[in-house]
C-alpha cells in the first residue's frame, strides 16, 4: 500500500512538473485531470471547469468545457451548485453556435435556442436591411465578418413540467423574423442559413434518452468532456 501511494505521489509530481513547463498556471481535478490551464501567453487552453457563486438574487452555478487559445470551443456543459445538469451549449471561436438547451433543475427543458458564430472560413457575410417597423426586408448588403455570435434559426419555449410548447421564434442574424404575409412567409423559409429545427448534438440526444421521465438527474462527477 504504502508503494502503490509512493507511486500515485511520483506521478502527480511529473504531471505537475510537465505542467509547469508549459503553463503558467493549472489545477489537478479530482479524477487526477490537468485542468484550468493559462499557458504562457495568458490564454487558457483545454479542459476547463468554472464555478460561479450564486449572487444578486441570481443562483450559482459550474460549467465545464474546453477552451483553445482563450475562446470557449465545442460542447460546454452546466450545472446548478448540487450537481444537476442544466445547459448544453455549443460554441465555435469563443461565440455559441448552433443549438443550445436550457433545463429546470428538474430536468424539464425549457428552452432551446439556435446561434451562429462567427467562421473565420468566411470573410464576408450577407446582412438583410429591414423597412421601419414592419419586419420586411428590403434588399441585403455584404460586410466584412467580424468575431460574434447571433441569433439564427428557430427557438422554441416550453412549460416547466408538462413539456408544453407555449412559445415558437424564427430568429435571422439578430432579427426576429415576423412574416405578415405569403410573399414575406416565401423568402423567410428560404433564407439563407436559417434553421427550422434547432439539431441536436449526440450529448444532448444521449441525456435526454437516458432521463426521460426522471427527475433531478445527477451528473457522474466526471470532469471529462
Amino acid at each position: 500500500m504504502a508503494f502503490q501511494k509512493s507511486l500515485l505521489v511520483f506521478a502527480i509530481t511529473c504531471i505537475s512538473l510537465a505542467a509547469s513547463a508549459q503553463y503558467k498556471s493549472f489545477k489537478i481535478s479530482e479524477n487526477r485531470d490537468t485542468i484550468n490551464r493559462i499557458d504562457q501567453k495568458g490564454l487558457k487552453q483545454g479542459k476547463w471547469v468554472i464555478h460561479t457563486n450564486a449572487m444578486r438574487g441570481e443562483e450559482g452555478w459550474e460549467e465545464e468545457g474546453m477552451y483553445k487559445n482563450d475562446m470557449k470551443e465545442g460542447i460546454f456543459r452546466r450545472y446548478t451548485l448540487m450537481g444537476d445538469p442544466i445547459g448544453f451549449e455549443t460554441w465555435l471561436h469563443g461565440g455559441k453556435d448552433g443549438p443550445q438547451q436550457y433545463y429546470s433543475p428538474l430536468g424539464d427543458l425549457l428552452r432551446e435556442e439556435s446561434w451562429k458564430g462567427y467562421n473565420p472560413d468566411s470573410p464576408y457575410d450577407t446582412i438583410p436591411i429591414y423597412g421601419t417597423g414592419n419586419g420586411e426586408i428590403l434588399s441585403y448588403k455584404y460586410v466584412k465578418a467580424e468575431p460574434y455570435s447571433v441569433k439564427q434559426g428557430t427557438w422554441k419555449y416550453y412549460e416547466g413540467g408538462t413539456g408544453k410548447l407555449i412559445k415558437t421564434e424564427e430568429w435571422f442574424l439578430n432579427n426576429l423574423v415576423v412574416p405578415k404575409t405569403p410573399e414575406q412567409k416565401a423568402v423567410a423559409a428560404t433564407l439563407d442559413g436559417v434553421k427550422k429545427v434547432v439539431q441536436k448534438t449526440p450529448e444532448m440526444l444521449e441525456w435526454e434518452k437516458k432521463n426521460k421521465g426522471k427527475k433531478g438527474a445527477i451528473r457522474n462527477g466526471q470532469t471529462g468532456l
